[in-house]
């Protein structure tokens, strides 16, 4: 051993080792913010599969389309109005449907559902236009 210096790491190395661990701390970070993202638009296609394979239910069961998404809970089509990625219930958009001539005495009802959120996707898709 040489004298003066004692077996252990100096600055430069220390600088080194934390600059490195930093880099990997942050792409970390990055990744799972970008995985919980994508959970969440996952999340947002299947509730919104879910809701419309119901409404296309209520109008095979009963040859109407109901008036809202209550209408679905309440006929137990669904167990409750699943959360939009907003995470409220409330911000969904009820798209209304159209007259249909073939049934003239049929009330006026949803006939699919979009979310609420003016928001955008990691890919640039608005969440309104999801499918």
């Amino acid at each position: 051993m040489k004298a003066g210096r004692c077996g252990g790491w100096t600055l430069i190395e220390l600088f080194v080792v934390m600059t490195l661990v930093l880099i990997l701390a942050s792409v970390s970070l990055v990744v799972y913010g970008n995985n919980v993202q994508r959970a969440k638009e996952a999340a947002l296609t299947e509730n919104l599969w879910q809701m419309r394979k119901a409404i296309d239910e209520y109008y095979a069961d009963k040859g109407r389309y109901p008036a809202s998404l209550d209408a679905l809970v309440t006929d137990k089509y669904l167990r409750s109005i699943p959360k939009d990625i907003t995470g409220n219930v409330e911000t969904w958009q009820e798209i209304p449907a159209e007259f249909d001539p073939g049934n003239p005495n049929a009330e006026p009802g949803i006939e699919n559902v979009k979310s609420g959120s003016d928001q955008v996707s990691i890919d640039n898709t608005p969440y309104a236009e999801f499918e």
